[in-house]
């Protein structure tokens, strides 16, 4: 007994110590992050002041608006049309374009928008700053909203006040490429993202990618396109290995079960993704894993009817994780089963992989680039990188006359309270920040 609460103790200093050198290493970086972004906030005259705080007055993230029944691949896809290119860019005339600009051309913007699923602002000063990027998405009288995933641990705010989150920049995440996904779960999904970039990666890499849902599914062999729609998917999202319970003899099933009980009852709600709580599932008898309900890997677009590749299996996967730089802890590894729980075979994620990867469009963002994104047809991730990298985001329950108001959605979820940002700290803080 004494020896393991000796263990005990030196496991949580160990955790202790290396979130206290995380916290010192990311107050250097935000220092250095502030100055910059002040003398630019004084050059182009935005106020901190000039908007009230959105602290605390995010609205929740819209539902999932599914449409998946009865889709006619083939079919479906002949009929539809993918305009190009994408991204499309959109470049300053100037550079000292202000609100006025957007305001102007906000209708322009929203077409292209839904015509081509991305544009890509190029050369604009306003946005090289938290309050000036806002500036600009409220000129397009666009709403934020939190984060589909906004307790999952890696959605740290950049700028609580302005609805900004960081993206993954973390340096102890810097040689984790993050795969091809939308912003999405089976219960929410943003209608529209806005990515910025306000420093690139200050030695190299970290390039955002893209790539068109529906370019991806016109390009999949129809045969497996085919047998991942009709058999669906389902996706863990979170492992427990409890190992040290198999040696516990006649408690053993009332200790997995207490376990399985205690965190399906205090822990999945706080996720607020409809997550099962399942043992085995990939062979590990003593693995619990948090499981997303069954989905389907096709879905319409709300607007335009078109079947997208609406799945992130790219980034989810284990099989493709594991074969390319990876470094996130066993308890935020993921998976990707077929709906049964049977695993999908390599041949077929080899394929998916091949596919995703000839419609990457790798985006050299520099400072002031926004990528505005339809987050049903626009699959999005990040390269590798090193050095220092602050790019941001911020999700949208709607824009250009499209999706719900903060007013609509409230009284659809009948005034359901959103997620609260408390496990969501207590995960960045002693969970991703100590790996």
């Amino acid at each position: 007994m004494g020896k393991g609460i000796i263990c005990i103790v030196l496991c949580v200093s160990r955790v202790v110590a290396l979130v206290l050198q995380q916290d010192i290493l990311m107050q250097k970086r935000n220092f250095v992050r502030r100055n910059a972004i002040e003398e630019r906030r004084e050059s182009y005259n935005i106020g901190r002041d000039e908007k009230p705080n959105l602290s605390g007055r995010i609205p929740d993230c819209p539902k999932t608006i599914w449409d998946a029944e009865n889709i006619d691949i083939g079919k479906e896809l002949s009929m539809s049309t993918i305009k190009g290119p994408c991204p499309l860019e959109w470049k300053a005339p100037s550079g000292s374009e202000g609100i006025e600009y957007f305001q102007k051309n906000k209708d322009e913007i929203g077409k292209k928008l839904i015509e081509h699923g991305c544009i890509w602002l190029r050369g604009f000063d306003l946005m090289k700053t938290e309050e000036g990027f806002r500036a600009m998405y409220e000129a397009l009288e666009m709403e934020p909203c939190l984060d589909p995933i906004h307790t999952s641990g890696l959605r740290a705010f950049a700028s609580e006040s302005d609805a900004i989150y960081e993206e993954v920049n973390k340096q102890n995440l810097r040689t984790h490429y993050i795969g091809l996904h939308q912003e999405s779960t089976h219960k929410k999904t943003a209608t529209f993202g806005a990515f910025v970039c306000f420093f690139p990666a200050t030695i190299e890499g970290g390039e955002f990618l893209i790539a068109d849902a529906a370019k991806i599914l016109k390009d999949l062999d129809p045969k497996i396109a085919q047998e991942i729609y009709e058999k669906k998917i389902r996706i863990s999202v979170s492992n427990l290995d409890l190992d040290l319970l198999a040696n516990t003899g006649p408690l053993k099933d009332s200790l997995l079960n207490g376990a399985k009980e205690a965190i399906n009852t205090i822990v999945a709600p706080k996720f607020d993704m409809d997550l099962e709580m399942i043992y085995g599932a990939d062979g590990k008898p003593y693995r619990l894993q948090a499981i997303e309900q069954i989905a389907s890997p096709i879905n319409r677009h709300p607007i335009t009817k078109t079947p997208l590749w609406f799945c992130n299996i790219h980034n989810h996967a284990r099989y493709l994780r594991d074969n390319r730089p990876c470094n996130v802890p066993e308890v935020g590894m993921t998976e990707v089963y077929f709906g049964d729980l049977s695993p999908i075979p390599h041949h077929i994620l080899d394929h998916i992989n091949e596919i995703s990867e000839k419609n990457i469009q790798h985006i050299p963002m520099q400072s002031g680039d926004v990528l505005l994104c339809d987050n049903y047809r626009i699959l999005h991730g990040r390269d590798i990188f090193q050095g220092d990298r602050y790019h941001a985001v911020t999700w949208f329950l709607s824009g250009f006359g499209i999706g719900p108001s903060s007013n609509q959605k409230k009284d659809a979820d009948g005034g359901a309270d959103k997620p609260d940002n408390f496990l969501n700290n207590i995960i960045n803080k002693f969970v991703v920040d100590a790996f």
